[in-house]
């Protein structure tokens, strides 16, 4: 008699410290090793993630992993497989031990800080990532390459928006919220709000990224 294994796929996003690499036969990278609110754990890097990925990236940096999140309904096991990471702002906490950092610094200290990074924030929930996000996030990054922001702009996945059916949803660093986005929108999106900077040959820098995984955001 055959044996029937019931199991729930649905969709995750989480973010961690970066442990360690998961190697196997010595050479072969399987996936990360995390450190998140709920403790240590495994996720398993999707086949497109694994030939790209750098392996330069140091411990300790805040990853944000989608995915998909598979588990047993009769022995309850969850497997966790990652479909993109990116690079994740530091928590709260962090921000206010540097903003109070900050405020000891010497005003000829602060004249020679770099300039903040602008953001702009992408949702990356289901509803979302199905009309079309994954496009959109895509799009993002080849625009912000050919202008040449990469040290200017960087773009953030983020929870839910609030407003599901109108996805994709996005925010630009000044606080414009755009919904129902399409990939094709964001050249004259980036144009808007980034005017007067040198538009370069998309294709020669899309490689330019602000994400941890450098092949896809």
């Amino acid at each position: 008699m055959s044996k029937c294994h019931m199991s729930e796929v649905s969709e995750f996003c989480i973010e961690g410290k970066f442990l360690d690499f998961v190697i196997k036969d010595g050479y072969k990278l399987k996936g990360l090793l995390l450190e998140t609110a709920d403790g240590e754990c495994y996720v398993k890097l999707a086949k497109h993630l694994r030939a790209a990925f750098d392996l330069r990236l140091p411990p300790g940096t805040l990853l944000q992993v989608v995915g998909e999140k598979k588990q047993d309904l009769k022995t309850g096991e969850v497997k966790l497989k990652a479909q993109r990471v990116m690079a994740a702002s530091p928590d709260a906490a962090t921000l206010r031990r540097k903003d109070a950092q900050r405020e000891n610094v010497s005003v000829s200290s602060s004249n020679n800080a770099k300039p903040k990074k602008a953001t702009i924030l992408v949702c990356q929930k289901s509803d979302c990532m199905k009309r079309g996000g994954t496009e959109v996030c895509q799009a993002l990054e080849a625009a912000v390459s050919a202008r040449g922001l990469e040290s200017e702009v960087t773009i953030k996945g983020t929870g839910c928006m609030k407003n599901c059916k109108a996805g994709p949803n996005l925010v630009m660093p000044d606080k414009t919220r755009y919904s129902r986005i399409k990939a094709t929108q964001v050249p004259a999106l980036m144009d808007k709000h980034f005017a007067g900077d040198t538009v370069d040959n998309e294709q020669d820098q899309e490689s330019k990224v602000t994400c941890v995984w450098q092949a896809e955001c």
